[in-house]
């Protein structure tokens, strides 16, 4: 329901329910009760995943994030912090990318080994050039489009003017009197 339409009821519902489940992942480890295999679950990770199996966990995802349930944010804070309590952030982090990492730790290798062929190649490049530039773009015959005569149009600026290219271009415009201007 949304927050317009619930009753005072389903309210208090809702907020026992959110610290049923905060007291529940606040009761602090007791290694003398847990004495399992290494790698054994403890149980604040069966509490966990029992949480996850019932579909709790989806639910509070969704008080985190819509805008209408603002008034459970501490609680679902609470509840997050205790969800990580024994997690260092490495652990997080590494966790399910056992085999990732491996092929993520060779990709890297390899992308850093073309990247360093790659300056070697640019450095034998640039000592190759000569240090002076040419202002010479070259010359250019536009095939089609006649000059005076039969020949083609000899064009002697870059490729990139070609666009703007007409027959008047290096020409002065004459000037008209300003009596002999029209109106």
């Amino acid at each position: 329901q949304d927050w317009e339409q619930r009753q005072e009821e389903d309210t208090l519902l809702i907020e026992r329910i959110l610290l049923l489940v905060r007291n529940v992942l606040h009761v602090p480890p007791d290694p003398a009760e847990e004495q399992g295999v290494d790698g054994d679950a403890s149980v604040h990770d069966r509490v966990l995943w029992a949480l996850h199996i019932s579909g709790m966990d989806d639910l509070i995802k969704f008080l985190a994030s819509a805008q209408g349930e603002q008034q459970w944010a501490l609680h679902v804070l609470e509840i997050i912090s205790l969800m990580f309590r024994d997690q260092s952030p490495e652990e997080l982090a590494a966790l399910g990318q056992g085999q990732a990492a491996a092929e993520h730790g060779e990709d890297t290798r390899e992308l850093e080994m073309l990247r360093q062929r790659e300056l070697v190649e640019r450095r034998a490049r640039a000592l190759q050039r000569p240090s002076r530039h040419s202002r010479f773009g070259g010359s250019y015959v536009l095939q089609g489009l006649k000059a005076i005569g039969d020949h083609d149009v000899v064009f002697h600026k870059g490729l990139h003017h070609l666009k703007s290219y007409s027959h008047d271009l290096g020409k002065e415009t004459r000037r008209v009197p300003r009596r002999r201007q029209a109106a």
